[in-house]
């Protein structure tokens, strides 16, 4: 039986052409659309859910007071968190401390130099995360000081092999106390491509406790901030409890070793995340978690089911046009016995059939686009089929065909064969409501699509047009590294007199959100208890205010002419605002206990993203900084990066010259907003496409359905614009009521979504007139054919068709 109904199927699908194609283009456009943002879905939420005990493994992470009267979040907790919390809470199992070196620094065997990064991690570190211990010493891998383990990938690089290497000798330099020689203690398996966390060595914790005991980096008191504290728990562990539990914790052992009004006050609050959750829910607004990438996820799945939905809709609407084509079967089949239950599973079995043939055209558009795709999103994705894919895509398939022919199955299947017979099909107020409605639903999801790609598009070209107050053009910037460390200003000095070169200076930081320095240990003139103020700073060479193009509001900048300038401190207006501070230049401020000389006020630049305003800023000048930064000529970068690699590589001892530009920097601010930008735009016009679809069916539906009416009037002296504009106002009225509907849903959206930036564009009244606009000269062009069509028709031929 179930063949008989495909077979029969397939023949139907072959004698109609013209709307097995436009069926085929919907269902695979929507399905290919689906298993797009399938891939990407399923990517996204693969991070960091690589470890054995995933559904154990929580990351400490703690909530403290600002100044203002907020709450800053941080994965940052003291030094000694993670052994104290293993020795005295019963409930974990196992913790591990983390310290993270964001710079790279060079390891060398031999006559090879490289660029590795690392992380300092207490012995529990491989009974906690599912990273696999190649060689080395399995029962206490990290338990040598003198020892440091390397990754398999870094390993082949140095020593062409991995085998055998345990035992041999590293040299490591990072311009701090940590630079020597290492022993080889370990080999493990480089961290999988969905880890957050890379890193190329493993040195012990205890190495860093010792190296930083007594400085500004000391981990043995609870004054430092400077550590991740990771937490195992035991099996059957009621989270919400220990949670809190370990709230005061931290708090209550501040307040037990430093009495009241001594050396260090502490009030802050522990609570834990996830592990595997801190990409996806990676924003915190006030202490609370308040989403993160995981509404982009969200976002995309609804987008998915929209278009899928859309597809489904054209394959209805397409289906009742040409029920009059079909309605003597329907009519013969129930003469001769068949039950309305059969003619449901025959014409469900064609939806289903059409959704197969539509997947595999949409696996072909896949594999075509999964390149560009690849680019848009940044993601390395692949088409694997391994099970839970082909269980994925089957489901979604059969889904779709279910849903795509379970109205035209119900219709077809209700004619009455005595009318059916006799040519009397007849259309129902509710059948007509519902084939408007399902198109009214299709133009309301265009209309949300286009007009939230506008202000999306509006918002991204404030971001990339706005004053930030400094010149981020035509400058790139580098790690200070190697034989720089100790010659920087002679290698910046050569640089500067280098053709194409406009100027070259450094700084330790830079201008997307990297600080040298933070907090709220600055004292000024006049400061009361009450004024509790938390600055940012950066250290930075002469000249550097000069190659970014800062701009002084009063004073001066830094400058040779009045020596080393060590004293010297620039405030920005709104750190002067702040302080209350009137006529500042030349007055004295402490920072951190050193008296610093207020030498001039610069005008407020923008230091981080755009979702945050300007906050009180100063800078100070150091030759002792982590980067280099060169401005260059513009029309010259070619040139002049090509003189600089050159030079660098010869100066450097052959390490490879790797640099950023600043404006890649600040574009990397932006880059999920400017992904979702652009796949925005890519599938919004799918869905119109799809919807224009379903709209010509509508058409060609009604069309049919008056093409008696369009004789009589053609007749009696109607002219063939004037029957087109009869078809068109009907739609017309469809499109302006999906119009009305879509309009406050998608302010709603899109008012929402610019909360999020400090600086944002206003939803003007320009915006919804062109989305109308749009929205109606498309619905004309789609309507348009068909409308002419059926305008010219010889009205001889309408009426007899009819009778």
């Amino acid at each position: 039986m179930l063949k008989n109904y495909f077979k029969i199927a397939w023949r139907s699908l072959v004698s109609n052409k013209q709307s097995t194609i436009l069926n085929l283009v919907g269902l695979s456009t929507g399905l290919a659309c689906a298993l797009l943002i399938y891939l990407w879905v399923s990517d996204e939420r693969s991070v960091d859910r690589f470890n054995a005990n995933d559904s154990r493994l929580y990351l400490v992470m703690q909530n403290s007071n600002n100044s203002d009267g907020t709450i800053f979040t941080s994965p940052i907790t003291q030094g000694m968190l993670a052994n104290t919390m293993a020795n005295e809470l019963p409930e974990v199992e196992y913790s591990v401390p983390v310290i993270k070196h964001d710079e790279m620094g060079i390891v060398a065997v031999g006559e090879k130099r490289m660029k590795a990064s690392t992380r300092f991690a207490g012995e529990n570190f491989f009974k906690i995360f599912s990273y696999k211990l190649l060689a080395g010493n399995k029962a206490n891998p990290l338990g040598n000081k003198e020892g440091v383990l390397v990754s398999n990938k870094l390993a082949l690089r140095l020593f062409n092999t991995t085998q055998n290497i345990v035992g041999k000798t590293i040299n490591w330099d990072q311009g701090d106390n940590f630079n020597g020689l290492y022993t080889v203690a370990g080999v493990f398996e480089a961290p999988p491509a969905n880890a957050t966390d890379q890193f190329d060595l493993l040195f012990s914790f205890g190495l860093y406790a010792d190296k930083k005991a007594g400085t500004m980096g000391d981990i043995t008191y609870w004054g430092s901030h400077n550590t991740f504290t990771y937490v195992l728990l035991k099996q059957g562990t009621d989270v919400t409890r220990f949670a809190n539990r370990i709230k005061t914790y931290a708090k209550n052992k501040v307040k037990q070793l430093y009495p009241a009004n001594g050396m260090y006050n502490y009030e802050g609050e522990l609570f834990l995340q996830r592990y595997s959750d801190r990409y996806l829910y990676n924003h915190f607004e006030n202490g609370v978690q308040s989403g993160g990438r995981i509404e982009y996820v969200k976002l995309f799945c609804v987008i998915a089911i929209f278009i899928l939905v859309i597809a489904c809709i054209n394959f209805m609407n397409l289906s009742t046009a040409k029920a009059s084509k079909r309605m003597k079967e329907v009519g013969v089949r129930k003469v001769i016995g068949a039950t309305r239950r059969s003619l449901v599973m025959q014409y469900i079995s064609e939806s289903i059939l059409m959704a197969i043939l539509s997947l595999c055209i949409a696996l072909l558009m896949v594999a075509l686009l999964l390149g560009p795709f690849r680019q848009v999103t940044g993601k390395q994705l692949s088409l694997h089929f391994d099970a839970v894919f082909i269980v994925s895509v089957l489901a979604i398939t059969f889904i779709t065909g279910l849903i795509a022919g379970s109205y035209p199955a119900l219709y077809l299947s209700g004619f009455k064969p005595v009318l059916v017979l006799k040519g009397a099909l007849t259309t129902t107020a509710g059948e007509s409501w519902v084939r408007k409605g399902l198109v009214v639903f299709q133009f309301v999801v265009s209309v949300v699509l286009i007009l939230s790609v506008l202000v999306v598009h509006k918002q991204m070209n404030l971001i990339q047009t706005k004053n930030l107050g400094y010149n981020k053009d035509n400058i790139i910037h580098f790690n200070v590294e190697g034989r720089l460390k100790q010659g920087l200003e002679t290698f910046m000095g050569q640089v500067k007199n280098m053709p194409g070169v406009v100027n070259a200076s450094s700084m330790n930081g830079d201008m997307t959100g990297r600080y040298s320095q933070s907090g709220g240990g600055i004292g000024w003139p006049g400061k009361t208890d009450k004024d509790g103020v938390e600055f940012e700073g950066l250290d930075m060479d002469f000249g550097m205010m000069e190659l970014l193009g800062l701009q002084m509001k009063e004073g001066r900048m830094f400058s040779q002419k009045f020596g080393a300038d060590s004293n010297a401190v620039i405030f920005n207006e709104t750190a002067i605002a702040a302080m209350h501070l009137k006529d500042p230049i030349g007055k004295t401020v402490t920072l951190w206990g050193k008296q610093k000389q207020i030498v001039g006020v610069m005008k407020d630049f923008t230091f981080h993203s755009l979702y945050s305003k300007t906050g009180p800023f100063f800078l100070r000048c150091s030759q002792d900084n982590q980067y280099g930064y060169v401005k260059i000529k513009a029309g010259a970068e070619k040139e002049t990066l090509a003189r600089l690699e050159a030079f660098y590589k010869q100066y450097n001892m052959g390490l490879p010259f790797e640099y950023k530009f600043l404006d890649d920097d600040y574009a990397a601010l932006y880059a999920s907003e400017q992904r979702v930008a652009v796949l925005s735009q890519y599938f919004a016009g799918l869905a119109i496409i799809i919807s224009c679809l379903g709209l010509f069916g509508l058409v060609a539906f009604t069309a049919q359905k008056r093409q008696k009416e369009i004789g009589i009037r053609k007749v009696i002296g109607a002219s063939v614009p004037g029957v087109v504009m009869l078809l068109l106002k009907d739609f017309l009225k469809l499109v302006l009521v999906a119009v009305l509907i879509a309009f406050p849903l998608a302010w709603w959206a899109m008012y929402s979504w610019l909360q999020s930036f400090a600086y944002r564009v206003a939803i003007d009244a320009g915006i919804f007139a062109i989305t109308a606009a749009s929205i109606v000269a498309i619905t004309i062009i789609t309507i348009s054919f068909q409308a002419i069509k059926a305008a010219m028709m010889n009205p001889v031929t309408a009426i007899r068709a009819s009778v």
